[in-house]
């Protein structure tokens, strides 16, 4: 099953009523069912602040959005603890830091070829990544 299926069939579920859009009753119930709590006003809320046509109903299209908005933050948090294993002065890996990580991983490198690493993505030409240059090196 794709993600998009995988989707379609949450959405469904979401659904109750089947017709096509999740209602702030629908949003507040589904929640419910999975331990949370959410008022009537708070779903009213959600779904405002999620809703992209205005009309305040949720559509598929607005689901996906929340839930990939949300996995890309979840994904750029891993990213930023990851950095931070590199780091070694505030705000970038420099080729001994690199070289440093490297070898804790059991990559064995001087910090000559950590120098040709970050030359590649080193995009303002300052000898070190900082976290965009980093982000965009883990694409």
């Amino acid at each position: 099953m794709d993600k998009e299926q995988q989707y379609k069939r949450v959405f469904g579920h979401l659904d109750a009523n089947g017709d096509g859009k999740l209602s702030p009753q629908e949003l507040q119930s589904c929640l419910g069912k999975i331990g949370g709590e959410l008022s009537l006003e708070e779903a009213e809320i959600a779904a405002a602040l999620m809703d992209s046509d205005g009309d305040g109903f949720l559509s598929m299209e607005d689901l996906v959005n929340v839930v990939e908005s949300a996995n890309e933050e979840e994904r750029i948090n891993d990213l930023k603890m990851a950095f931070k294993m590199y780091e070694e002065k505030e705000g970038c890996i420099t080729p001994k830091s690199l070289r440093r990580m490297l070898s804790r991983l059991g990559e064995s490198r001087t910090v000559n070829d950590s120098k040709v690493m970050i030359a590649r993505f080193d995009v303002n030409g300052d000898g070190v990544l900082n976290f965009e240059e980093f982000r965009i090196m883990m694409a």
